[in-house]
């Protein structure tokens, strides 16, 4: 079910370093798909049970200049102002509306404690929403969770924040884009394995990162499969190798980044004080598990 509430979810996040938002010179392309109807209900569907297919996702180059692309969101079938953290359990389908933050949620910037639009409770589903601008801190999963065909049109403080504590839980991310993340895109705070899959982003500076200095660290593991990233970007993960922790990257492409400084992925000693040391970002088949052929340069 779905219901509101205004208690805030704490976590500690790392801050990164800005990224300048390029001008986008490319129209935006549409992708109309059909909404099903919304639901919310006590017994969430598996991962594997989602049906939902995610709209064809395309780049369209400017005229002006070749490198500069734009992400292709679906049109919105409508916009809800949101000024409560909207409570999900079960599944929730948003047929493609947009969401925006609006009075304690109107935040759209990098201060940290943001609330979230959307909590998702463990096992629950978030699937066709776009998340427009401003948008707090996007989407919390408090467990287990499900992003289906998910898109932030403008990332706030991070598009979306993964917090369950058991080391069996997973966090699926398929289909959707996100773009203009300053910093992190997924903030992975908890336990267990995030999968990104078929999924887009451009101008951001992490796409997933394990937490650098939560009070509480875990082994965490990152799963990126069908990947597109498209510069500026920073790195695609983002993990505590000290810790264990692992990123498995497959088919990924990167877009517009002819200097290749868009880092597959990085590794950092992690603490539970001060802030993390970076350390090397080589494919060693242990922590940063991928081989050259698994990353394609456009």
């Amino acid at each position: 079910m779905v219901s509101r509430s205004s208690a805030p979810t704490p976590h500690r996040k790392r801050r990164g370093r800005l990224w300048l938002i390029g001008a986008v010179t490319a129209g935006l392309v549409s992708a109309a798909v059909a909404g099903g109807v919304a639901l919310a209900t006590d017994d969430p569907p598996s991962a594997a049970s989602s049906t939902t297919e995610a709209p064809v996702r395309t780049l369209a180059s400017s005229p002006a200049e070749a490198p500069a692309r734009t992400l292709a969101f679906p049109e919105a079938t409508g916009e809800q102002a949101v000024a409560e953290t909207q409570q999900v359990s079960g599944t929730f389908d948003g047929e493609l509306q947009r969401f925006v933050g609006t009075g304690a949620l109107g935040g759209g910037d990098q201060e940290e404690g943001q609330d979230p639009i959307f909590e998702l409770a463990d096992g629950a589903v978030l699937k066709n929403v776009i998340l427009g601008a401003p948008a707090a801190d996007g989407v919390h999963c408090l467990g287990s969770c499900t992003l289906d065909n998910v898109f932030w049109e403008d990332v706030g403080e991070d598009a979306a924040t993964f917090l369950g504590e058991s080391e069996d839980a997973t966090y699926l991310v398929t289909g959707g884009g996100a773009t203009k993340a300053e910093d992190k895109v997924f903030q992975f705070n908890g336990n267990g394995t995030l999968t990104v899959r078929g999924f887009e982003v451009s101008d951001f500076g992490k796409l997933a990162r394990t937490c650098g200095n939560c009070s509480e660290q875990f082994q965490r593991d990152i799963v990126l499969e069908d990947v597109t990233a498209t510069a500026p970007g920073s790195e695609l993960a983002g993990i505590n190798s000290n810790l264990g922790d692992t990123a498995r990257l497959s088919n990924i492409t990167i877009v517009g980044d002819a200097e290749r400084e868009i880092v597959p992925c990085q590794k950092f000693e992690g603490v539970t004080e001060g802030e993390p040391t970076e350390l090397g970002s080589d494919a060693d088949g242990t922590n940063c598990v991928f081989a050259e052929s698994d990353i394609t340069f456009q």
